[in-house]
């Protein structure tokens, strides 16, 4: 039995372009199971990818969940001892699963492990400041030690965890693979990113953001949850008056952009900036994470 088999991929969608989503099953090892979860109702997707790969099943979740309860319900379904977590958006290199198998043989050590990135648009893993004398950085080999992983792509050891719900469902979108990782780091468990791991993330492509017809509504979506996620995560993570004094400023800031955006009649930036204003006060409220885009959701 190849250890491939102990793997399973899974991929939350929501009406994501079929095109971006091709090109991500694609690039899967062709023996790799993968679960689709669906944030919808789209009947037609699931028979298309079901009819069309005999290692893919889609789950219609019936309404959009998110990152990490759409997460949290595909890997309650898994049932092989190791995931990969990938947006749509992603796209493996050739000898990704290779490596991935080799990490399952060698049974490395590991709770997370991320993927490098060709390209230098941003970091695929970092270092949380006050965890510096946790887990400090250094190389092991082809992994090198890290506090967090971007959560595009996030290879799991599943044996590591108490049961399948890993992450906070009081997120919707947006620092819910921050929260788990900080976790994991704190029970002494290990993050790593690998270097010989290599993805291509197109970034903002996983979802019906595509569809131009929305790119005022998306961005409005955007701003919220990552105002929202971002208090609650210094809440949650330090205290609550740590998230006042770090968002603060960004709170009024927003707040006199949007005024300012409102009398100069510029109606795209002000209800970005309005967005992020409403995004930091319901969260500093202790209100949930409840703002949807109703157009999306039809």
């Amino acid at each position: 039995m190849f250890p491939v088999n102990d793997l399973t991929v899974l991929i939350v969608t929501f009406k994501t372009n079929h095109k971006i989503l091709d090109d991500c099953i694609k690039s899967i090892d062709g023996k790799s199971k993968i679960i689709i979860v669906e944030n919808s109702n789209d009947e037609e997707l699931k028979k298309k990818y079901e009819k069309n790969f005999s290692n893919i099943e889609v789950f219609l979740s019936g309404k959009n969940l998110g990152y990490g309860v759409g997460n949290n319900f595909g890997l309650s379904l898994i049932k092989t001892n190791y995931a990969l977590i990938s947006n749509p958006d992603v796209v493996f290199e050739n000898d990704f699963f290779s490596y991935i198998d080799d990490y399952i043989k060698q049974n490395t050590d590991f709770d997370i492990m991320g993927p490098m990135y060709r390209k230098q648009d941003y970091a695929s893993h970092g270092y949380f400041e006050d965890l510096k004398n946790i887990s400090p950085q250094r190389d092991q080999g082809s992994l090198i030690t890290a506090h967090w992983i971007v959560g595009c792509t996030m290879f799991l050891n599943l044996k590591k965890f108490k049961n399948r719900k890993l992450f906070d469902e009081n997120f919707f979108l947006y620092f819910e693979e921050f929260d788990l990782c900080r976790s994991v780091v704190l029970r002494q468990g290990k993050v790593y990113a690998s270097k010989k791991l290599y993805v291509n993330h197109l970034g903002r492509k996983g979802s019906a953001a595509t569809d131009p017809n929305y790119s005022i509504e998306t961005e409005m979506l955007r701003n919220w949850h990552w105002m929202w996620s971002s208090f609650y995560f210094y809440k949650k993570n330090f205290n609550f008056f740590y998230a006042v004094k770090t968002m603060y400023g960004k709170f009024f800031r927003s707040l006199f952009k949007m005024i300012f955006f409102r009398v100069f009649y510029n109606e795209k930036k002000f209800t970005m900036y309005y967005a992020r204003f409403s995004g930091i006060w319901n969260s500093f409220l202790g209100r949930k994470s409840w703002y949807r885009v109703k157009s999306l959701f039809q």
